[in-house]
């Protein structure tokens, strides 16, 4: 008759295994990043660039190894034909790559979450195992197969149970961070957890649910099922605050994942930080979807004909500007469907050729076109030209909008009608007051609409420039090594070349508010006390 005792004992040798394993991993890749360090900073640019390359390759994996350190093995799953498979936080192979844990984000892995006794295919056996550090300390089974001899073992050895497994995990002591539940995910967190990546998943529920890890496992799931997809691309946890962020910030590096981007609504743009919090009222109105509208007739309300319009003299010649020309080049802008500041550009070239053109009807003779470039430069740097196109199409920066809606009550009733006296009150604040949490949707929505501060985009548009120019010599120099397809890339190259290093994926999306995320997840109800 087989024992418990003897049960622990045969699952302690393949979780023993499974360690030794993982601790091989560790020392090989703390002898390689060994290896690359000590051959220093020396050689050619090239050389360097490959091993801070293959440095960064060995750091993460490192990193991850030892993430999966508690809890490594936690279940098996048994075959009709006495086939054992181990399931694990990541996937592990002997050195002659005979297969040792099976991560349990793959497909193979599916059945430990998701079989039933009515639907169960080839798996007979279920088997939860519970450790203690390395040590095995308990067994449980569910037999999935009832006319499997497998039944009668079971009860012999005393390890037939049902829900053991998770009962003993909402028993166990808290330890003020959120732990996974890789373990012990039911079948229909599994269906959750493994929906397709091309669609929205929403997951509700009420406090304790389990909704929070539910997605945060579907991350995990995702980062390894789609990992060519995602690793370009990342994914963006959204919660409601540090504290939050805090307590959840050890799940996805126990799943084997970290490269995760966690935000909350206060730094989710880049370069700003809300550190002021409006009163509730205030609040509820800032997220009320029509204050999208708000932003939108704010923005549309600087696209608009001057009440005034002057008489240009220009080489004593005299060019007015008409309304018929401002209709024109604002209804040309538009239709661009560039964001504000963006289709101001087409805007303004449009008048700018018009008065031209109005100007040389005078002449009688055709300009050239060294002329023609002469007069639109004047025409550009004329004060009356430049200060009516600004009044008729002005540029602007989200946060300078932001403050002046909410400076100037009149226009605030005007770009949001549906607002009562009492609420325009309540969001009216002085020029000059400091971004709240509340105000970044509302800016985020902002700069979606203006597009780029004209001024950066100049200067962003310099340094792409530039870094491209710089690019297209690293390309050259690689292929002349020929080694431009390997490791090294041209991007690493240069950033050797100019003393920067290599970035994450997770740190340049950080970086980058119209960064496009592979999979953004939203934790909207969670509440933590201090």
């Amino acid at each position: 008759m087989t024992t418990y005792s003897s049960q622990l004992h045969e699952e302690q040798r393949a979780v023993t295994r499974a360690y030794d394993r993982l601790d091989s991993l560790r020392d090989q890749a703390k002898e390689r990043l060994a290896a690359v360090r000590a051959a220093g900073s020396h050689g050619s640019p090239t050389q360097r660039t490959e091993r801070d390359s293959f440095a960064t390759m060995y750091e993460d994996r490192l990193m991850q190894l030892r993430a999966v350190e508690d809890r490594l093995v936690f279940g098996r799953l048994d075959d009709v034909h006495g086939k054992r498979r181990y399931i694990g936080r990541i996937g592990l192979s002997s050195a002659e790559h005979e297969p040792i844990l099976t991560d349990w984000r793959a497909e193979a892995a599916r059945p430990f979450y998701e079989a039933t006794p009515s639907h169960h295919g080839d798996i007979v056996m279920r088997r939860h195992i519970t450790l203690h550090f390395r040590e095995v300390t308990g067994i449980e089974d569910e037999v999935l197969d009832v006319h499997s001899d497998q039944v009668g073992k079971a009860q012999d050895a005393g390890t037939l149970t049902g829900e053991g497994a998770l009962l003993a995990s909402l028993n166990s002591k808290r330890t003020g961070k959120m732990t996974d539940i890789v373990a012990t995910i039911q079948a229909e967190q599994d269906r959750i957890i493994r929906a397709p990546l091309d669609r929205v998943v929403i997951v509700q529920g009420g406090p304790g649910t389990g909704k929070t890890a539910v997605a945060l496992h579907r991350a995990a799931y995702l980062l390894y099922t789609h990992r060519r997809r995602l690793q370009n691309s990342g994914v963006l946890v959204i919660g409601p605050s540090t504290g939050f962020l805090h307590y959840i910030d050890q799940v996805l590096p126990s799943l084997g994942e970290t490269g995760v981007v966690s935000r909350t609504i206060a730094d989710l743009i880049p370069g700003f930080v809300a550190s002021h919090e409006d009163d509730p009222r205030t609040a509820m109105l800032k997220g009320d979807w029509r204050m999208r509208h708000t932003i939108e007739n704010a923005v549309a309300a600087r696209e608009r004909i001057p009440s005034h319009l002057p008489v240009i003299s220009l080489n004593g010649f005299k060019v007015p500007m008409l309304r018929d020309d401002f209709n024109q080049a604002i209804a040309d802008a538009k239709r661009t469907r560039q964001p504000h500041n963006k289709a101001r550009e087409t805007f303004v070239r449009d008048m700018l050729a018009t008065l031209r053109d109005r100007y040389v009807e005078q002449l009688d003779y055709q300009p050239n076109q060294a002329e023609l470039y002469d007069i639109l430069t004047q025409l550009r740097m004329n004060d009356q030209v430049r200060i009516t196109l600004n009044k008729a199409w002005l540029p602007m920066t989200g946060p300078w909008l932001i403050d002046q809606l909410f400076a100037k009550p009149q226009q605030l009733k005007r770009f949001a009608p549906w607002l009562s006296d009492d609420d325009v009150n309540a969001l009216t604040r002085p020029k000059g007051s400091p971004l709240t949490r509340s105000d970044i949707p509302l800016l985020d929505e902002a700069l979606e609409l203006l597009g780029p501060d004209p001024k950066q985009a100049a200067r962003q548009a310099a340094k792409d420039a530039k870094r491209a120019e710089e690019e297209q010599f690293a390309k050259d120099t690689l292929a002349q090594a020929g080694i431009g397809s390997g490791i090294v890339t041209s991007q690493m190259l240069l950033d050797n070349i100019n003393g920067g290093s290599d970035e994450l994926i997770a740190q340049h999306a950080a970086a980058d508010r119209e960064w496009t995320y592979g999979h953004i997840v939203v934790d909207e109800a969670q509440e933590l006390t201090a």
